[in-house]
């Protein structure tokens, strides 16, 4: 388990990696602002990240992955810990004892290592250690999810924020000579790849299937008119209808930061404050929209174009995320919590879609509006009063 060391600056690992994550970001920004038109992440470049055992890199730690790997013009999006790239040349038996791999004929294969040289990229991992505070007992935390609430109830959970570095397998190390027949299937999964028909107005099955059926945890309504938007108090969207974007991609980018705001709602991530528009609290949670929507619409094969009206912001970003150092950590936060609600939602879908005929969508489309924030689990909150003053009508919105 890595441990909250610190360099001879007194600077720990995180806030060493999040001033790596806010100078790649405003080196992002920075390139944004001369041509605003560009999208958040080059299409058949910045590809979803994922570890050599095949899982997916996701909220935050997929965001600046994708952006490393476009700054490096790295070809694949596979990622390992030094350990984990030097655990392929090593085979384990059942009880866990290590042998080194060898070919056909008994001889030793060349062994995979790090180029000299190289750097590594840091990613977070957060661990929780979940303790009863009477007995002192301790339970794995995959444990403690299956628990009853009352049961969840007599034990203290204490998250720890871990840093871990990574390196690109396929740029990276020498795996190419050392394991010829291993990066070609890396490089193969890497140039498989969704392509998408220009001027298409469908963009993914399962996202099409959550916008024209309603599928999502507040209504999606498409309306022919001008702006896209969520609206707190009616916990709604309004779009556009889709003939009225340029492609399937543009309609279906849009709604997904519509759905990154809705996540933002007081009864799931409870995010959204009425606030003014235009100001510091306002520009954060377009930046924390958009970055959430880029990052799922990647994990479909689609591209996010930066909007018309996000260059408005683009010069507050740039000074917010100079000035401020938790700016950037905040933003990375909401944007894991908003996209992993999002993924369940699009998951959940496409679990069903799978089924066929016997699918039944009618779980969805009661548009409920209870779900918790992601990762945390919590006491129901108390009936909320019905005098409760009513929040005032604040829209999050963009135009195509």
């Amino acid at each position: 388990m890595a441990k909250k060391n610190y360099n001879s600056d007194g600077q720990s690992a995180t806030d060493k990696a999040l001033d790596k994550f806010t100078e790649l970001m405003i080196e992002k920004i920075e390139n944004l602002q001369g041509d605003w038109k560009k999208p958040w992440f080059t299409p058949g470049v910045a590809q979803p990240p994922k570890n050599l055992s095949g899982r997916h890199y996701n909220g935050g730690n997929a965001l600046m992955l994708m952006m490393q790997a476009e700054k490096m013009g790295y070809e694949s999006p596979v990622w390992g810990t030094f350990d984990r790239i030097i655990g392929l040349n090593y085979s384990k038996d059942k009880d866990g004892r290590k042998s080194q791999l060898v070919d056909k004929e008994g001889n030793a294969l060349p062994s995979v290592s790090v180029n000299k040289g190289e750097k590594s990229f840091p990613v977070f991992l957060t661990t929780f250690t979940v303790v009863n505070p009477d007995t002192k007992e301790k339970i794995p935390y995959d444990d403690y999810r299956q628990l009853p609430r009352e049961e969840q109830a007599k034990y203290n959970v204490y998250p720890k924020l871990n840093v871990y570095n990574v390196f690109n397998v396929a740029a990276q190390t020498n795996i190419k000579d050392a394991r010829p027949e291993l990066y070609e299937k890396i490089m193969a999964e890497a140039k498989g790849q969704v392509e998408h028909q220009e001027g298409d107005l469908k963009s993914h099955p399962v996202i099409d299937k959550m916008i024209d059926d309603n599928l999502f945890y507040c209504p999606i309504k498409q309306i022919k008119g001008d702006e896209a938007y969520y609206s707190i108090s009616k916990d709604e969207i309004v779009i556009p209808t889709r003939e009225q974007f340029i492609d399937g991609e543009a309609f279906a980018s849009n709604t997904l930061h519509e759905c990154a705001h809705a996540t933002g709602a007081e009864s799931r991530l409870d995010r959204l404050k009425p606030t003014a528009f235009g100001s510091e609290e306002y520009a954060r949670e377009e930046l924390t929209a958009e970055l959430s929507a880029a990052v799922v619409a990647s994990q479909y094969g689609l591209t996010k174009h930066v909007k018309n009206d996000s260059a408005a912001y683009l010069k507050n970003w740039l000074s917010s995320l100079q000035q401020s150092p938790d700016f950037l950590k905040t933003v990375l936060n909401d944007v894991k919590k908003a996209s992993s609600l999002i993924n369940q939602r699009l998951e959940a879908i496409q679990l069903e879609m799978d089924k066929g005929e016997k699918a039944d969508f009618s779980q969805f489309r009661q548009n409920t509006s209870d779900v918790k924030s992601v990762g945390q689990n919590q006491q129901e909150e108390t009936e909320k009063q019905a005098a409760k003053e009513v929040i005032q009508e604040n829209h999050y919105h963009r135009s195509r």
